[in-house]
């Protein structure tokens, strides 16, 4: 190596450490000046961590509380009692107590689930609609029969086009050849009572051409050739 290029590499160095001293003065220089401002912004910032992490023990404290408070209100769901399911028996809580109580835990968002199914199945489809759509699962298949049930709900209030939008939803949620034809062949009855042929025919073809040999594909092949004969 040269001797000028050696020298030059040594003033580079030289000129980086000064730099980064200085940088590093000014640093100080800074903290020195605005101690408070420091101190209150590393409070702050502790602060939040311990709100945060004390906030994740309490919601999974409570999460816990409730899933014992959901155990008794599913069997109750199970065994057909829809009131003390929803309600509690005075010495359990219900489905709705949950929801209320334990609202940011994953049992409650459950207990909405089966609040809005047992509503469904009294036959208060408004209710049934409230905690249905407060409801949302990682589980593709829950998901989908929430959505389905949710078109349930539409269909009985004569809401046809939103009751066949959310089958249709259901359907392609990860699509599977077990439950998406279920769904599709239920877009396209609600669909046809919304006067909606082109959409219902739609229906029934996604069922001929993307589920073969599915139990429903035989009469959606005899559906899509009656309602092409109206179109």
């Amino acid at each position: 190596m040269s001797d000028k290029k050696k020298n030059e590499e040594q003033e580079h160095i030289y000129d980086s450490s000064e730099a980064l001293a200085q940088e590093l003065s000014k640093a100080e220089h800074f903290v020195e000046q605005n101690k408070k401002l420091v101190l209150t912004i590393g409070s702050v910032i502790a602060a939040i961590i311990l709100i945060f992490l004390g906030g994740k023990y309490y919601i999974s404290s409570q999460n816990t509380i409730a899933q014992q408070e959901l155990f008794q209100a599913v069997y109750y769901f199970e065994a057909d009692s829809l009131d003390l399911a929803l309600n509690g028996d005075g010495n359990n809580y219900g489905l709705l107590d949950i929801v209320s109580e334990y609202g940011m835990t994953d049992a409650a968002n459950v207990a909405s689930f089966y609040a809005g199914t047992a509503y469904l199945k009294q036959g208060d489809f408004e209710s049934a609609l409230e905690y249905l759509n407060k409801f949302s699962s990682s589980d593709y298949l829950v998901q989908a029969r929430a959505y389905s049930l949710i078109g349930d709900a539409h269909m009985e209030l004569g809401d046809f086009g939103k009751a066949a939008s959310m089958y249709e939803k259901a359907a392609g949620y990860n699509a599977n050849k077990e439950f998406s034809p279920i769904y599709l062949q239920k877009a396209a009855i609600a669909n046809e009572r919304n006067g909606d042929a082109k959409a219902a025919l739609a229906n029934y073809e996604s069922i001929v051409s993307d589920f073969f040999g599915a139990t429903e594909y035989q009469d959606a092949k005899k559906h899509a050739a009656r309602l092409r004969g109206l179109l």
